[in-house]
Order: C-alpha cells, then sequence, then structure tokens
C-alpha cells in the first residue's frame, strides 16, 4: 500500500467502523427518534475515546497522525476485533503490541521497610501510571484492600473512578480525580505508546465519562503536595496533609505520605486506624 494513501485508508476504515455499531453496542443509550444516518456520530465516539470531535473529524479525513495511545482508546470505543486493531496501527505506521507487556515493578527493600515502619501513617509507593506498587497495613484500612484487585487494576486513579469504597472516601472526588487524572497525563509523557497506558486510558474512557471530559482537557500537574480530606466508615472525616517523595534509584516511583499534626483529631483518628488495621479477625 501507497505510504501516501494510509491515512486516508485509516479514515475511511474508523468511518466504516463507525457506522456498523449503534449507541447501544456501546453503552451509549439508544435516541427517542430515528437517526437520519446508521451508525454511532462522531461526537459520541469523540466522547468514548477522550478525543476531540475536530481531531477525530481530521483523522477520518486522513489530515493528522495517530498515537498508539489514541488508537487504543478508538480501538475500545469502536469495539475493535484483534485483527482490526492490528490492521489500523499498520496504517498509522504504528507497531501493533499484542499481550506482551513490561515486568512488574519492584520496590527496593528500603523502601518498603521504610512502608512497614510506618505504622500510623497511611504510606503508598506509585510507579509508572500511578500504579500502586507496595502499601502498608494502615494505606489499606484508609482506602481499600489493594490485594484483592489483580496487579493491572491496582492504579492509584483507576480506583478513584472504579472502586465505590474509594470514591466514596474522597470528601472531594472531583477535585481528587481532576488532580489524579491531570498528574496521569504528566506521566504519560514520559512514555506516550506503553501498551499499559493506552489499555488504562481506554478502559477509563469507555467507562467513565468524568474520565473523558478530563482526560480530553490535557491539563497537567505533578501533584507533589496537598491537603485531602476523607470521610471514613470507621473513624470519620480527616484531613491529612499529603506528601510525594521521589525515590532516589531514578526509577521514577514515588512515596506517598498522608499525615497529621501530632495531638490533632485526624493524628488521633489514623492512630484508631492502624489498631483497628492490626487487629485480627476471628474466624467465625
Amino acid at each position: 500500500m501507497d505510504p501516501i494513501s494510509r491515512p486516508r485508508e485509516l479514515g475511511d476504515f474508523l468511518k466504516a467502523r463507525r457506522a456498523q455499531l449503534n449507541p447501544s453496542d456501546v453503552g451509549l443509550p439508544e435516541p427517542a427518534t430515528r437517526r437520519r444516518v446508521a451508525g454511532l456520530r462522531r461526537e459520541e465516539v469523540a466522547q468514548l475515546a477522550a478525543i476531540s470531535v475536530d481531531y477525530l473529524t481530521r483523522l477520518e479525513q486522513g489530515r493528522v497522525p495517530a498515537s498508539s495511545a489514541v488508537l487504543a482508546t478508538l480501538a475500545r470505543a469502536l469495539r475493535l476485533s484483534e485483527d482490526q486493531q492490528s490492521y489500523v496501527y499498520e496504517l498509522a505506521g504504528k507497531p501493533f503490541r499484542r499481550p506482551r507487556r513490561r515486568a512488574g515493578e519492584k520496590v527496593r527493600p528500603a523502601m518498603k521497610r521504610l512502608l512497614d515502619q510506618l505504622a500510623e501513617t497511611p504510606a503508598m509507593v506509585l510507579g509508572r501510571r500511578m500504579d500502586i506498587v507496595a502499601w502498608n497495613e494502615s494505606a489499606a484500612a484508609l482506602f481499600t484492600d489493594f490485594a484483592r484487585y489483580p496487579a493491572n487494576r491496582r492504579n492509584y486513579v483507576y480506583l478513584l473512578f472504579a472502586d465505590p469504597q474509594v470514591r466514596v472516601l474522597h470528601v472531594e472526588w472531583e477535585h481528587a480525580a481532576r488532580t489524579a487524572v491531570a498528574a496521569l497525563h504528566l506521566e504519560a509523557a514520559r512514555d506516550p505508546d506503553a501498551p499499559e497506558l493506552a489499555d488504562l486510558v481506554g478502559e477509563l474512557a469507555v467507562h467513565h465519562p468524568e474520565f473523558r471530559t478530563w482526560w480530553a482537557a490535557h491539563h497537567v500537574t505533578s501533584a507533589g503536595y496537598g491537603v485531602k480530606h476523607y470521610r471514613h466508615p470507621v473513624v470519620g472525616e480527616l484531613t491529612l496533609d499529603c506528601d510525594m517523595w521521589e525515590s532516589p534509584d531514578g526509577s521514577g516511583q514515588r512515596l506517598m505520605v498522608l499525615t497529621a499534626d501530632a495531638g490533632s483529631p485526624a493524628h488521633e483518628a489514623l492512630r484508631i486506624l492502624a489498631s483497628w488495621a492490626a487487629t485480627p479477625v476471628e474466624s467465625p
């Protein structure tokens, strides 16, 4: 195939696939009135893929290239089979990565030791794409039992949107989620073609309208520190300082620590939470 014609071929394929789908096929409500044109509208596909309508229009017209991350979200939005995904990646001149994934990240023994010694302080290690690589008992007691999630779902941004317990824990959930999405955008800039990132963004974009909107806005932040407000079912409301500390080994991992002033109600609540987490549960 002529390389010059590939963008046009890609655009034609995306338009054809869009015409083959109904709103119900992608989890959207059926329209009240009959549509004049079969298939999904551009606006609907752009919303599902967390891209602008203008960008999708130019993509279908063969006027702009597509990154691997955009192709991944479009593949999810358009429900492409593996063969169809391989085809669009070839047309876009991008390598199609099949199930191969990077090895899981490891935490230095010193970092793990530090986590365990922060007994009354919720702390966790965030790795690439804000994956939760390690955590202590206090963090699990505050947020959720991270161990019940498989490694590819143990992600701070994913849990903010997909875990009801984590979602309701945040008094200011929208602010926390927007900040997390902006921090993920900054992570994405370091490795935009990572298949794991494409999978994460694609899944969140398809299932969570708020994520689609905020991801498309392209805001970025390092989220190095701030104040978090929580409402926990055991200890009630807590206002905690959140600080991120870069690992000195160059891995890009960061230690997230949540603290409160000594003697404050929040500090006492953390002590109660740590004691509650350490209490063994008797078998019935």
